[in-house]
């Protein structure tokens, strides 16, 4: 197997040293999950720190060759209304890499509340040390999104201490809508950013300083940085082990998460299917998975109306007002989401992008790619081609 024929992100094994996995005993929990009360469990320290394993896969054979480095310091803000994986998900690299490299990170998780506990959106509760004050010096601030870190805006005695601990911190990262918070500290002026694709509009209209961009998973700009939504954390956080580590020690964390290092795409390419609703009517919400699976074919609005049984002025009303896009609209986002999964596989013809897609001609195509994403499908092509081959 070559390079070429791996999903991109990966590479032969052959291609980087071997970092043999390591036998895990008996792990400490990272954070205490589940139903909690009072002060943070035993198997924390009295300030609720989540420490590396440094005693974990030191072995001679394994490690002799790592040299070692100075512990970094990462405050993982959370608040109540938090998306899990926004905090865990990025928790799990660092991990992950203090088993690569024994004593790489040191991560406490911490939030402005009194009984050391948070609520994550999905009920679950979680063991946190309050804000220290001052805010001492430390490698790395990251600040979780969610519904909490979007209502948190308002507070500003939170605000004033995301500032200041930034300004303690070598870096800062927001993780999908904690980049409300970040602009509401000021901490993005004139810099370019990103956050969930739902809310790259509103983040944009709410504070028009901040240059956002929908489409990448992440965005560094300076010593900020910014990612898209929920599970785009841990691709930061792979970029943020890289930047300190290597991209030896980023890929051997990735495989352990069963994750690309560098996923394929921007977010954008979830959006348009995605943000579409599903209709109400069984019938509509049948059309919409025949459509996804019939790209290539005649997709006009009458032939849909046919289908759907329906006339095609009650057809064209009902998808809109069930669907939120017209029929053109929608069927012409799905083709693009395919041109560009077949761009980025490196498809060698862009008439045959074309007829797979649906689009009448290369040119067609083109126009329309560019409507969307910004860019000619060529470019497009040749900005994964090179990708994959560094």
């Amino acid at each position: 197997m070559n390079a070429s024929s791996l999903p991109h992100g990966l590479a032969p094994r052959s291609d980087i040293p071997r970092i043999p996995p390591t036998v895990r005993a008996s792990k400490r929990p990272l954070v205490d999950v589940g139903v909690c009360a009072g002060p943070p469990p035993a198997s924390l320290s009295p300030r609720g720190r989540i420490r590396g394993q440094p005693d974990l896969g030191a072995h001679a054979t394994s490690r002799q060759d790592m040299p070692m480095r100075a512990t970094r310091q990462i405050l993982v803000l959370a608040l109540d209304g938090c998306q899990s994986l926004d905090i865990l998900g990025p928790i799990e690299v660092f991990d992950h890499a203090s088993i690569e490299v024994p004593g790489a990170y040191r991560v406490e998780l911490i939030a402005p509340t009194d009984d050391r506990t948070v609520t994550m959106s999905s009920g679950v509760r979680l063991g946190v040390a309050p804000l220290p004050e001052p805010p001492p010096r430390h490698d790395t601030l990251v600040i979780a999104g969610g519904a909490g870190a979007r209502e948190g805006v308002t507070d500003a005695a939170l605000l004033d201490w995301i500032a200041r601990a930034s300004r303690r911190a070598r870096r800062t990262v927001s993780i999908c809508t904690g980049a409300y918070l970040l602009a509401a500290a000021g901490l993005l002026e004139n810099r370019r950013a990103t956050t969930h694709w739902e809310y790259c509009d509103a983040l944009a209209t709410t504070y028009a300083n901040v240059q956002v961009e929908a489409d990448p998973v992440f965005i560094r700009d300076g010593d900020v940085w910014t990612s898209a939504g929920i599970t785009a954390g841990i691709d930061l956080t792979l970029a943020l082990i890289e930047d300190d580590l290597g991209p030896n020690v980023a890929l051997a964390v990735a495989r352990q998460l069963v994750v690309f290092l560098k996923r394929p795409g921007g977010q954008s390419q979830f959006s348009s299917a995605l943000s579409a609703q599903q209709a109400a009517r069984p019938e509509l919400r049948e059309l919409q998975a025949w459509i996804a699976g019939h790209l290539d074919e005649d997709l006009s609005v009458s032939t849909l109306a046919d289908r759907a049984i329906m006339s095609e002025r009650s057809f064209a009303r009902a998808f809109k007002r069930e669907v939120g896009q017209t029929p053109a609209a929608y069927v012409e986002a799905l083709r693009i989401e395919h041109a560009r999964a077949l761009l980025e596989t490196g498809a060698p013809s862009l008439n045959a992008v074309a007829q797979s897609a649906g689009f009448a001609s290369a040119e067609v195509l083109r126009r329309a790619f560019h409507r969307h994403i910004g860019i000619p499908p060529a470019d497009y092509r040749e900005r994964f081609r090179q990708t994959a081959s560094t």
